[in-house]
């Protein structure tokens, strides 16, 4: 028989692990800085849900930091100077669903679609009814003047930040006609915070024509601009006038649209036609007189 192993009682003693009777520190549930991360891949209608849930993520995920990088991200823009409302009701007002047609003229409106973002650096626009760089600037002293002299014209006063963009498909002014099937499309651009502004919910804040062109020949394409001045040179801008890289071909009846850092651009392929009526619209600010909307609506004569 081999001998019995005796274990010490002082190494079974070691071995039995000793607990502190000091209280656990409590934890919680909730890291701000893991979940604002996680916010950044969240859309405006996963944040609300999740801010909906209890007041800790509410006060959190409501933070405007968040929403600004939410709004900044969708719109896929720059960063953008100061703001006069919470970013929360950017957000909503740029991915709500609404369009300037939503709040008037609803019985002339048949179909939109978002183009997307630009932003203006500078206050002076440069709109064009075609998609060829011209070689200067226009100089007359007048829209109309302007207009005439090679279908372009310069605004100024422009408020400064970031535009959204949408394509709009409108009955034409003097038809009545409920079956028409729209003959004229809008360039509509306008201020990230104009549907937030009094001035424009109550309807004192309307659109003025600026200037109007007729081209009373056939047209291959009725196609629109909207660029900033001091961008009117750079390479992003020149993407604009690559009309290969994005203008459909010439059989392609759909809509077709562009837009950059700093300019926006439209074109649609026309069948046969005697020509366009191009009207330019603008929207002032009644506080500063700012303008805060742009169209170039383009109607077949």
């Amino acid at each position: 028989m081999g001998k019995r192993l005796r274990v010490s009682k002082s190494i079974c003693s070691c071995a039995s692990p000793r607990f502190s009777s000091a209280p656990i520190a409590s934890f919680s549930r909730h890291d701000m800085d893991i979940w604002t991360e996680i916010a950044k891949y969240l859309d405006g209608k996963s944040l609300m849900m999740l801010a909906a849930t209890n007041k800790w993520f509410f006060s959190t995920l409501m933070d405007d930091s968040i929403w600004k990088f939410a709004c900044l991200r969708d719109l896929q823009v720059p960063d953008s100077p100061e703001v006069r409302f919470k970013w929360s009701k950017l957000y909503a007002s740029a991915f709500g669903g609404s369009h300037s047609y939503s709040f008037r003229q609803k019985e002339k409106h048949i179909d939109w679609m978002r183009i997307g973002a630009f932003s203006f650096d500078s206050p002076d626009a440069f709109l064009m009814e075609n998609l060829i760089c011209p070689p200067k600037l226009p100089t007359e002293d007048t829209v109309q003047k302007m207009l005439d002299s090679d279908g372009s014209c310069i605004l100024h006063n422009i408020k400064t930040g970031i535009w959204i963009a949408d394509l709009q498909l409108v009955r034409c002014p003097v038809c009545d006609l409920n079956t028409c099937d729209g003959t004229m499309q809008v360039l509509d651009a306008r201020h990230l915070e104009l549907f937030l502004n009094d001035g424009f919910v109550n309807g004192s804040w309307g659109y003025e024509l600026v200037g109007s062109h007729d081209i009373k020949r056939h047209v291959n394409s009725a196609s629109g601009g909207i660029l900033d001045v001091k961008h009117f040179k750079s390479p992003y801008t020149a993407d604009l006038f690559n009309l290969k890289s994005w203008v459909g071909k010439s059989n392609d009846w759909q809509p077709k649209a562009m837009v950059t850092y700093n300019a926006v651009a439209i074109n649609t392929n026309l069948q046969d036609n005697d020509g366009l009526h191009i009207k330019y619209h603008v929207m002032m600010s009644g506080d500063t007189g700012e303008v805060v909307a742009i169209r170039i609506s383009q109607q077949l004569l």
